[in-house]
């Protein structure tokens, strides 16, 4: 099924023949699916990491080690269990929704992979940017150098965190987003959902922390919204996660920011604030390259077909 001509991003799933219960349902599926396998994704991963590189360790001391980061093959199952939200999300809008995968990519439909690169770009820029400021503002932070490991992890980062990312995106700011915002034909239902739902599911955080997150997601499904497709959220949550992990295994540590469970209101300020500088520059990119937010399906339907 097509969506209707002109319809914004979250309203795509509103087309012709559209059923309230296939939202309800795809949600429902979507999380239960996203805690069941990325989780099990995740341990199947350490158990074979287990038994092909350290079967001389205790298995529930090197599970504890790997599930805290301080083995890179945690990360790597981490990271491939989110990465199963993908086929999660395409398979549900597919079977469920009886609509193409590529309706969640942009109203074009698909990746407009020129707007992409430059929102990488943007995204590069600024929140390195702000990230630098923020280090200075706190010089007396430790570092203790390279952790041991860390040229194993920095392989891990920069072939899986990319995916990780890009696959929260797709399911957050992608079909939740789209399924909320269909089930009561408003844009901004989710928009906000998916961002709260998005916050929560990180699970233990003090309240700054959770602003922060919830912060991102709304900022992030607003540039969705208005730019009507994923590039930006996926380019800012890619350079956000790589850069951030890197940095920390140059200094803190990857497990430390595995941890982290409160932040202070200065660095949330600080992140929020780079989120917003990017989300401003992307959109403004956005108008310069003179793209279209809402769905056009005479341009589309030789892409669709």
């Amino acid at each position: 099924m097509l969506p209707v001509d002109g319809a914004p991003y979250p309203l795509v799933l509103r087309g012709p023949g559209y059923a309230p219960g296939r939202s309800v349902l795809g949600v429902v599926l979507g999380l239960s699916l996203f805690v069941l396998l990325t989780g099990l994704v995740s341990q199947v991963v350490i158990v074979l990491g287990w038994a092909l590189t350290a079967g001389d360790v205790v298995y529930a001391d090197y599970a504890r080690q790997a599930l805290a980061f301080e083995r890179p093959v945690g990360m790597l199952g981490a990271n491939l269990g989110i990465a199963t939200l993908i086929p999660i999300a395409c398979g549900i809008l597919w079977l469920v929704h009886r609509v193409h995968p590529r309706w969640l990519a942009s109203v074009r439909p698909g990746l407009r992979w020129r707007y992409l690169l430059v929102c990488l770009g943007i995204a590069l820029v600024s929140l390195n940017g702000v990230l630098l400021l923020s280090q200075l503002a706190a010089p007396d932070r430790p570092a203790v150098g390279l952790q041991p490991g860390f040229w194993g992890f920095l392989v891990v980062i920069l072939l899986t965190s990319p995916l990780q990312a890009a696959a929260e995106e797709i399911f957050f700011r992608g079909y939740l987003l789209q399924a909320l915002g269909s089930l009561v034909s408003q844009p901004w239902f989710g928009v906000v959902v998916s961002s709260v739902v998005f916050a929560l599911l990180h699970g233990t955080q003090n309240l700054p922390l959770f602003v922060d997150r919830l912060a991102f997601g709304l900022l992030a499904a607003v540039l969705v919204w208005r730019t009507g497709g994923l590039e930006a959220g996926i380019a800012a949550h890619v350079v956000n996660n790589v850069f951030a992990y890197v940095f920390a295994g140059a200094t803190t540590g990857i497990a430390a920011l595995k941890a982290v469970r409160e932040i202070g209101w200065l660095d949330a300020l600080f992140d929020v604030g780079g989120f917003a500088v990017f989300a401003v520059l992307a959109h403004l990119a956005f108008r310069a390259l003179k793209l279209r937010h809402v769905v056009d399906l005479d341009a589309a339907g030789t892409v669709v077909r």
